[in-house]
């Protein structure tokens, strides 16, 4: 038995001598129906709880990519997308958001559908034909979950080349609430993410914190570092060209865990821009606006708790 596989009627079935999954725009093998992939009923009238398929699977890997700092991501899709959740220590969260119509196709047959998978194993699946294909190639996806205990499917196509995978998946975990809705958001600036990669560059990162100052009154927006050169300190004007949104409403002086931050910086490196809020208690949220080649636009969101080791003397 061939690893190739070939649709035929309503059948998922080997091949013998060749076969192909359709994949949108892609060519048939003169065997198959001419019938578009992403129509094609399931196997044996197998009905997935979530379906979907990309026309070009890097737009998927690359946000994956910008939450990899756990080997393991719970998965939630509901209608209106995917979201893919990575959590350290209870301390830092980290959501990737893809919309529904990022997807050449995008069905989840129930309210939502939820799974815990290895987000190693599934970028290494991903990105099974490379990290980068040669000019106007890519590589089409396919992905079907059955239900509670089934894996996770991938179907890979490239160059005429078919990969299936099948990634076993877990029962999730239960998530981090952060409650961080719109009305308990205390402070909150929009800057061109360039500007924040500068700060992330000059600023001493063998600090251990980084203390984020957001004020109506100078100095607006201050990043501070303590590292073994000493004190550095990178000042943000709400006038500034950087500066895209300016809302304080009071005074804040919080630190974070550099090696908590440090994760979040692969999304920065995507960005366009970023929202920073806090909430009351200091909570951090950075909420990151990524534009993929295609000029769709997906979200990456960082939540981070406060050093709680830092006494208001030190403040």
């Amino acid at each position: 038995m061939c690893d190739f596989l070939c649709w035929r009627r309503s059948d998922l079935t080997s091949c013998a001598r060749i076969g192909c999954v359709r994949f949108p725009g892609r060519p048939l093998c003169s065997r198959c129906p001419a019938m578009p992939f992403s129509a094609q009923p399931p196997a044996s009238g197998e009905r997935y709880a979530l379906s979907a398929s990309l026309d070009n699977a890097r737009h998927l890997s690359s946000l994956l990519r910008a939450v990899h700092f756990q080997d393991h991501a719970t998965c939630l899709a509901t209608a209106s997308g995917l979201r893919v959740t990575v959590e350290d220590a209870k301390c830092i969260q980290a959501n990737a958001f893809i919309q529904a119509e990022i997807f050449q196709e995008f069905s989840v047959q129930e309210e939502s559908v939820m799974f815990r998978i290895s987000l190693s194993v599934l970028l290494d699946c991903l990105t099974i034909f490379g990290t980068s294909s040669l000019p106007g190639t890519s590589t089409a996806l396919r992905m079907c979950y059955r239900g509670y205990g089934y894996p996770l499917m991938l179907f890979l196509e490239e160059g005429g080349v078919v990969t299936v995978c099948k990634i076993n998946t877990q029962e999730p975990d239960e998530l981090l609430d952060f409650d961080f809705c719109s009305t308990k958001v205390v402070n909150k600036i929009i800057l061109q993410s360039e500007g924040l990669r500068e700060a992330f560059a000059e600023l001493d990162m063998t600090s251990e914190v980084l203390q984020i100052t957001m004020s109506p009154d100078k100095p607006y927006f201050r990043l501070s570092t303590f590292g073994n050169a000493g004190s550095a300190h990178l000042d943000y004007p709400r006038d500034s060209d950087l500066m895209e949104a300016f809302h304080c409403n009071q005074t804040q002086t919080n630190r974070y865990k550099v090696s908590l931050l440090k994760p979040s910086t692969k999304a920065l490196a995507l960005s366009c821009k970023v929202s920073i809020r806090t909430d009351a208690q200091g909570f951090l949220s950075l909420q990151y606006m990524i534009r993929n080649e295609d000029g769709q636009i997906c979200f990456v969101e960082y939540y981070c708790c406060p050093d709680e080791n830092i006494t208001e003397a030190e403040l």
